[in-house]
């Protein structure tokens, strides 16, 4: 029996990366998850059947955020799903996790970057958050992937990390509006952690990144997944509002 035996959840970018991690474990503490996807159809039903392979529960929703229409597809798609499964729409936790990168050097930053990683990274979140809540019990959960840019900085992500400074502020706020209903709601800020970005095929970037960690290593997807996971669960009812430090101690200095 796991601690999320009974509860549904929805992640979005949930086909690779931490995405991925989050799904996986959330479905193997008992949960029934909706693996969102924008365009790896292929690489979320991967993610499905191992779901399923280990003995529990999943299904693909797709919709492409961060243009007209986002939200209302996604959750025709969820809704449907959850009623033939469970016969209800009731959704228990939410992650936020789908997002893009910048890489894009401030004076090389054009509007339509700039608009594309806002209307993905900050306004997405903020109106998937507003949907989920008419679906959500009493006593749900919300979790913000967020970054440890919001502590430390990096001139090449400036307005990347204005993006998830604003999908942080979503906590903050949002903890406060939400706390009558018991509903927790965090954000959870990785560091360097291991994707498919070809620079951690490289053994000599992979031992200049791990410096930056305490740790002296990258941080792996299940590393944040864990922590997703704590805090989706009735152990994290006394925290709501906060930023949790997910980078591996890149920020200690």
């Amino acid at each position: 029996m796991g601690n999320l035996d009974g509860k549904t959840a929805l992640v979005t970018g949930a086909s690779r990366g931490m995405g991925r991690a989050t799904a996986l474990r959330l479905a193997r503490q008992g949960a029934l998850v909706a693996v969102h996807y924008g365009t790896s159809t292929d690489e979320a039903g991967e993610v499905v059947a191992l779901i399923e392979k280990d003995g529990g529960r999943a299904f693909t929703v797709q919709a492409e955020l961060g243009v007209p229409g986002d939200v209302h597809q996604l959750f025709l798609g969820l809704e449907q799903a959850l009623k033939e499964r469970t016969g209800a729409t009731a959704l228990d936790i939410l992650v936020n996790n789908a997002g893009v990168m910048g890489g894009v050097k401030p004076e090389d930053t054009t509007p339509e970057t700039f608009d594309r990683l806002i209307a993905v990274n900050a306004k997405a979140p903020f109106f998937l958050i507003q949907r989920a809540l008419a679906d959500m019990p009493d006593g749900g959960r919300i979790i913000n992937i967020t970054t440890g840019l919001n502590r430390f900085a990096n001139p090449d992500e400036i307005a990347y990390a204005m993006s998830k400074g604003a999908l942080e502020q979503l906590a903050l706020h949002y903890a406060k509006h939400l706390g009558p209903r018991r509903i927790t709601i965090n954000s959870v800020a990785p560091g360097i952690t291991r994707n498919s970005n070809p620079l951690f095929a490289i053994p000599e970037a992979v031992e200049q990144l791990a410096a930056l960690s305490t740790f002296n290593r990258v941080g792996e997807p299940e590393d944040v997944a864990d922590v997703v996971a704590f805090l989706a669960s009735d152990d994290a009812r006394w925290i709501t509002g906060s930023f949790v430090d997910a980078t591996g101690g890149t920020l200690l200095g």
